[in-house]
């Protein structure tokens, strides 16, 4: 997972100080609980108007928060996905919601928020063709990720990518990302993130419950616990 972190003229006296920060309220958790923090909290989403994979009424819902910068958001959809999605997903035993967390390009202090215009991009996308139109530009803007210290999705970037989603209206997605249509909807997202405790991507809830892992089999292991499997 892809985490908030500090800058890096700090991270060696913050990682110390995170590590026994983290110890301690481990421990006190521990005392007083019994249980490692966070053990089966379950947390509620608003999905409404949401991207959905998969069959509306999946008994199991997964809710998945990404960066389209993080590395580990791409390796999610490159390398686990995959097997998720034909285990699971179109088989109709559960569905996919993806929400964004666009946090990394304002955390490494870039000049251009390309985190959210990333996000952004994939929204329009996602208003003018739904669905589909949605899971094609995010696909696209994973196979273009570049380095998360460099501004690679521009708006001029951002365009010339919308070009290879089949059936998108080049002129409407432009003035889409000019207007900066769906920041409020992105917005959105991340006040859900941040009321959630989301930490870093790809962050990946069962059934409103956090899962420890981004791998197939975590994932597919909480998907058959919700469903009873």
């Amino acid at each position: 997972m892809t985490r908030l972190q500090g800058s890096n003229q700090n991270r060696t006296v913050l990682v110390i100080g995170t590590l026994i920060a983290a110890a301690l309220i481990a421990l006190a958790l521990f005392a007083v609980r019994g249980k490692p923090a966070g053990g089966g909290n379950t947390v509620s989403f608003n999905l409404d108007g949401q991207p959905v994979l998969g069959q509306a009424d999946a008994p199991v819902t997964l809710v998945v928060f990404e960066d389209f910068k993080c590395p580990n958001c791409k390796r999610f959809e490159d390398d686990f996905l995959p097997e998720i999605r034909s285990k699971y997903i179109d088989t109709g035993k559960a569905k996919l919601v993806s929400l964004n967390f666009p946090f990394i390009a304002q955390n490494s202090g870039l000049p251009v928020d390309d985190s959210k215009l990333a996000a952004q991009a994939a929204e329009c996308a996602f208003v003018q063709g739904g669905n589909d139109a949605y899971e094609r530009m995010k696909a696209i803007l994973f196979r273009a990720q570049g380095p998360e210290n460099a501004v690679w999705a521009s708006k001029s970037r951002l365009k010339e990518l919308a070009g290879s989603v089949d059936g998108l209206d080049q002129a409407k997605f432009n003035t889409c990302i000019d207007n900066d249509e769906t920041a409020a909807a992105v917005d959105a997202d991340e006040r859900q993130a941040e009321n959630a405790g989301v930490t870093g991507t790809p962050s990946i809830y069962v059934n409103g419950k956090l899962v420890p892992s981004y791998d197939a089999a975590t994932v597919g292991a909480a998907i058959d616990a919700a469903s009873g499997s």
